[in-house]
C-alpha cells in the first residue's frame, strides 16, 4: 500500500467519524430543527445539482420520526411475528 492509499484511508475514516457525529447531533435535535436541516439539504442539492430529477414523495406517510423512539429487541424487524405471537399467547392464554 502506498502512502497515498494510507492518506485516503485516514481521510475516509475521519469523514466517517464526522458523519457519525453529525448524524448523532442531528438525531439529538427536536423534530422541527431536523426538518429545517432536511429542507436545507434539499435546497443545497438543488443548487449544486440542478439537473437532478426530483424524487416524488411517497404516497404513504413518512414514519422516519418514529425510528429509535422505542427500545426493542435488535431483531424485531426480522422476527416481529414471533414476538407478536408470543405476546398475544401470553396475554390471551387464560382462555
Amino acid at each position: 500500500m502506498n502512502n497515498c492509499d494510507t492518506t485516503n484511508n485516514k481521510r475516509k475514516l475521519k469523514n466517517m467519524i464526522n458523519l457519525d457525529t453529525i448524524q448523532q447531533d442531528i438525531a439529538s435535535l427536536p423534530p422541527d430543527a431536523q426538518q429545517v436541516i432536511f429542507e436545507l439539504v434539499c435546497v443545497l442539492k438543488k443548487s449544486y445539482f440542478p439537473n437532478q430529477p426530483e424524487i416524488p414523495e411517497s404516497k404513504t406517510q413518512d414514519w422516519s420520526d418514529f425510528i429509535g423512539c422505542i427500545e426493542a429487541e435488535p431483531d424485531l424487524a426480522r422476527n416481529y411475528k414471533t414476538y407478536l405471537s408470543n405476546e398475544l399467547e401470553e396475554k390471551y392464554d387464560h382462555r
